[in-house]
C-alpha cells in the first residue's frame, strides 16, 4: 500500500458517526478523514472475534503454526517500512529517523512472541493430602494456561504502530481473538498493518480494526458484555473510566498503562557528558509526548549550574521541524488541543514566577511546534512539577543529599520510571530499591528490549507489558484436580 492509498482507503471506510479529520501536525494541515464507525460496528467486530475464538480456528491452531504467522508478520512490517515509517511521521509527527526505529521495534515484537507461542505451559504435581475434607487421599494437579476469548486493545496518539504491536503480538501468541481501536488522531499505520496481518495468514475474524473516537467506540469496547479483557495505554483519567466501565459491565479484567512524570537524579560525581545529552534527550524526544519522559530533573547542588547550562544548550541546539526537513531532531506536538494544554502549563508556570531558562514559547511557523524549554524555580506543589505535561518541558530542581533525592522523586502520583546518574555503584543501587518506579535506569535512560517487562507503580498503570509478562496477561490459569 502506498501513503496516498491509504488516505484515501480510510475515507472509504463505512462508518455511521461523525467525520473525524486527520491532520499533518507539522503543516496544520487536513490530510484525510474518515467516519467515526459507530457502536453497530463494535457489536459487529466483538461478534466476529467471539465466534473465532468459540470455533477455536486461532487458539486451536498448532501452536508452532501460530508462531510462523507471527514470524510472518514480522517479516512483513519490516517489508513496509518505508510506508509504515512514511505514515507515522506524516500522522504522529516523527522525525524519519525516529519514526524507522519505531518501525523497526515494532516489528520485532511479532518476533520475539512468535518464540512464546510454543512455551505457553502450566505446573503440574502429584499431591497426597488431606484437603478440606480430612480424608487422607491421594491427587494429580496441573494448571492450564488458557487465552482469554475476546480482549479489546485500545492505544494511544503517541507511538502508534509500536503501541498496536506490543499489544496485539502477545495477543495472538497467547490465542486471543480481539478488537483494535488506535487513536482517533492517528489511525493510518493501523490499516497497512490490518492488510498485514490477513496477509500473513491470520484468520479473518481473529484481529478486528475500528476506528473511531475514545468516547465512542473506545467507551463501547471496554463497556461491551462479550470483551472479557481491555489492554489500555493512555492517560490515567482514561485509565480511570476504563475500570469503572468494566466493573459495570462484567468486571472484565484490565491491563493499563498511563501517565508519567518520571524523575531523573544527577549526582555530583556523574558524568555531566553523557549524563546531560541522555537527560536532554529523555524529556525532549518525540517532543516530550512520552510517558517515560524525564520531565523532572534533580541535580546535585554541586552540579546544579552546570546541569541547567547544559540542558539549555541542547535545548537550543535541536532542531525542530517536520518529518521532509532536513536535519530535524524533534518534531510537533500531535494537535491543536495538544498545543494549547501544552503552552497553558507554561503560562501558568510564568503567571507563579518560575524562571524559563530557554523555550517557553510556541514557534513563529505553521505546524504545532513549541521550543524545548528548561525551567527553574519551580514549586514541588504546582501543576508543573505535579501533573503530566506531555510536551517539550522540563523543570531543573536542586538537591543536597541522598535522601532528599528520594524523597523529591517520590513525590509523585506516578510511578513510571526513573533514572539515576551516579558513579557510586553502591549509591545506585541503593537508589534503584527506594525509588517508586516500575522501571529504574542507573547511568542510562529510555532502555527498551522485549525480553524485559514494563509497567508502573502508583497510578501509572496496572500490569505489564513485555516479555513474559506480557503474555501472560492475556492468559488465565486454570487448576485441574484429579484423584488418584
Amino acid at each position: 500500500m502506498t501513503v496516498q492509498s491509504v488516505l484515501d482507503e480510510i475515507r472509504e471506510r463505512p462508518g455511521t458517526g461523525d467525520v473525524i479529520p486527520v491532520f499533518n501536525p507539522a503543516t496544520e494541515e487536513q490530510i484525510t478523514e474518515f467516519k467515526d464507525c459507530g457502536p453497530e460496528a463494535v457489536n459487529a467486530a466483538v461478534a466476529r472475534a467471539k465466534e473465532t475464538a468459540e470455533s477455536g480456528v486461532w487458539k486451536g491452531m498448532p501452536p508452532s503454526e501460530r508462531a510462523k504467522v507471527l514470524w510472518r508478520v514480522g517479516e512483513l512490517i519490516d517489508q513496509n517500512t518505508d510506508e509504515l515509517a512514511e505514515l507515522e511521521s506524516l500522522n504522529a509527527g516523527m522525525v524519519p529517523m525516529q519514526a524507522k526505529a519505531t518501525v523497526t521495534v515494532s516489528a520485532e515484537f511479532f518476533r520475539y512472541y512468535a518464540g512464546w507461542c510454543t512455551k505457553i505451559e502450566g505446573i503440574a504435581s502429584d499431591v497426597h493430602t488431606g484437603g478440606l475434607t480430612g480424608i487422607d487421599s491421594h491427587q494429580h494437579a496441573y494448571t492450564l494456561k488458557e487465552p482469554y476469548d475476546v480482549v479489546g486493545l485500545i492505544f494511544p496518539w503517541n507511538g502508534p504502530i509500536f503501541n498496536f504491536c506490543a499489544k496485539l503480538a502477545p495477543s495472538l501468541a497467547a490465542g486471543c481473538s480481539s478488537v483494535v481501536k488506535p487513536a482517533e488522531e492517528t489511525p493510518l499505520t493501523a490499516l497497512i498493518l490490518d492488510r498485514i496481518l490477513s496477509e500473513a495468514g491470520v484468520p479473518d475474524g481473529v484481529a478486528n480494526l475500528l476506528i473511531g473516537y475514545g468516547h465512542t467506540a473506545g467507551a463501547a469496547i471496554t463497556a461491551h458484555p462479550d470483551v472479557e479483557k481491555v489492554a489500555f495505554t493512555g492517560s490515567t483519567e482514561v485509565g480511570r473510566a476504563i475500570v469503572q466501565a468494566s466493573g459495570v459491565s462484567n468486571l472484565k479484567k484490565v491491563t493499563l498503562e498511563l501517565g508519567g512524570k518520571s524523575p531523573v537524579l544527577i549526582f555530583d560525581d556523574a558524568d555531566l557528558n553523557l549524563a546531560v545529552p541522555m537527560a536532554s534527550f529523555g524529556t525532549f524526544v518525540h517532543s516530550g509526548q512520552a510517558c517515560v519522559c524525564g520531565s523532572r530533573i534533580f541535580a546535585q547542588r554541586g552540579v546544579y549550574d552546570q546541569v541547567v547550562e547544559g540542558l539549555a544548550n541542547m535545548a537550543n541546539a535541536m532542531k525542530l521541524g517536520g518529518p521532509t526537513e532536513d536535519g530535524s531532531m524533534i518534531g510537533p506536538l500531535i494537535s491543536q488541543k495538544q498545543l494549547t494544554r501544552v503552552l497553558g502549563y507554561l503560562d501558568q508556570g510564568k503567571s507563579d514566577g518560575v524562571d524559563v531558562v530557554t523555550g517557553g514559547h510556541r514557534l513563529d511557523r505553521k505546524g504545532y511546534f513549541v521550543h524545548p524549554t528548561v525551567l527553574t524555580n519551580v514549586a514541588t506543589t504546582s501543576r508543573l512539577f505535579q501533573e503530566e505535561i506531555f510536551g517539550p518541558v522540563v523543570s531543573v530542581i536542586p538537591f543536597d543529599d541522598e535522601d532528599e533525592a528520594v524523597a523529591l522523586a517520590n513525590d509523585s502520583t506516578y510511578g513510571l520510571a526513573a533514572t539515576a546518574w551516579t558513579k557510586d555503584l553502591g549509591r545506585a543501587h541503593r537508589i534503584a530499591k527506594r525509588l517508586k518506579a516500575g522501571t529504574v535506569g542507573l547511568n542510562c535512560q529510555m532502555q527498551f528490549d522485549h525480553s524485559m517487562p514494563f509497567g508502573g507503580y502508583k497510578q501509572s498503570g496496572w500490569g505489564y507489558e513485555s516479555g513474559k509478562a506480557g503474555i501472560d496477561t492475556y492468559l488465565q490459569t486454570k487448576i485441574v484436580w484429579a484423584q488418584m
